[in-house]
């Protein structure tokens, strides 16, 4: 990814967390995701007070990609309020896996616009998925 690209994933990142709607937690999280055609997407965590109801800021960013056709994705940008580096939780690390590959960056960013880069795999390697599914069928015929 080039610097232009990078450096406007991480402002649309910064950006999405001011909307986000969390109430209860107080705890803001925006997500910006780049796809292989140079589309970008924001997305914000939206809370409930039926917290099992609540979705993340990376899965908004994903479910409005997917829905308007993007399967393939270059990178994630995650923000939050914090001082420290926030990764995306156990659900969302697994819903971000069935949309990329092992080598796809994701960055976290800091309350002051510091950034981590990590890859999917680091953050979970071995993952469940469908590269993963198909291989393993694979190997079994």
């Amino acid at each position: 990814m080039d610097a232009q690209d990078q450096k406007k994933l991480f402002r649309l990142a910064m950006e999405a967390k001011e909307t986000s709607y969390s109430p209860y937690s107080k705890f803001r999280v925006g997500a910006a995701l780049l796809t292989k055609d140079g589309t970008f997407f924001k997305g914000c965590n939206v809370e409930n007070s039926s917290y099992g109801g609540a979705i993340c800021a990376e899965r908004t960013a994903y479910v409005k990609a997917v829905s308007e056709g993007h399967r393939q994705f270059r990178a994630l940008a995650v923000s939050t309020d914090q001082e420290d580096f926030v990764s995306p939780c156990g659900i969302c690390r697994q819903f971000i896996s069935e949309f990329s590959n092992a080598e796809m960056p994701i960055y976290f960013l800091n309350n002051k616009g510091e950034h981590r880069e990590f890859t999917m795999g680091q953050l979970l390697p071995l993952a469940f998925n469908l590269e993963n599914h198909i291989e393993r069928n694979h190997e079994k015929s």
